[in-house]
């Protein structure tokens, strides 16, 4: 028994996604931003001068608030490397802004409760 596509065209329940990863990314393996996976990405409001493409179009919708490279690509059911590309093309065209994780200052104490206690808040905030 077929069943109605999850997302559209291009995604089939027994085939998965239709379109390939290099096909979306234009065959480009190497974004020109730097980003990390828990970078974080957020829309300016700008809207590209030209059109991109429905990819682009997609994630600039998920950009509405900060949201992480890793949780864009899991949404646009992409690897990151693609997800990544994407981005980059859309903060070359100033549609979108991208702020890098803060690192937490190493210290020799793995149990040490200020640190412990702050991912607590953030955990705690987030749920």
């Amino acid at each position: 028994m077929r069943q109605e596509p999850l997302e559209g065209p291009w995604l089939d329940d027994d085939a998965g996604r239709l379109v390939r990863p290099y096909t979306v990314s234009n065959g480009r393996t190497k974004p020109t931003a730097q980003f990390d996976l828990l970078t974080m990405v957020m829309a300016t409001g700008e809207r590209p001068r030209s059109y991109l493409g429905p990819d682009h179009t997609h994630v600039l919708q998920l950009c509405g608030g900060p949201v992480s490279v890793a949780e864009i690509a899991a949404q646009i059911a992409q690897p990151a490397v693609v997800a990544k590309v994407l981005l980059s093309d859309l903060v070359d065209c100033g549609a979108i802004t991208s702020r890098a994780p803060v690192r937490a200052p190493l210290s020799s104490d793995p149990t040490d409760r200020e640190l412990l206690e702050a991912v607590l808040d953030g955990l705690r905030r987030r749920l």
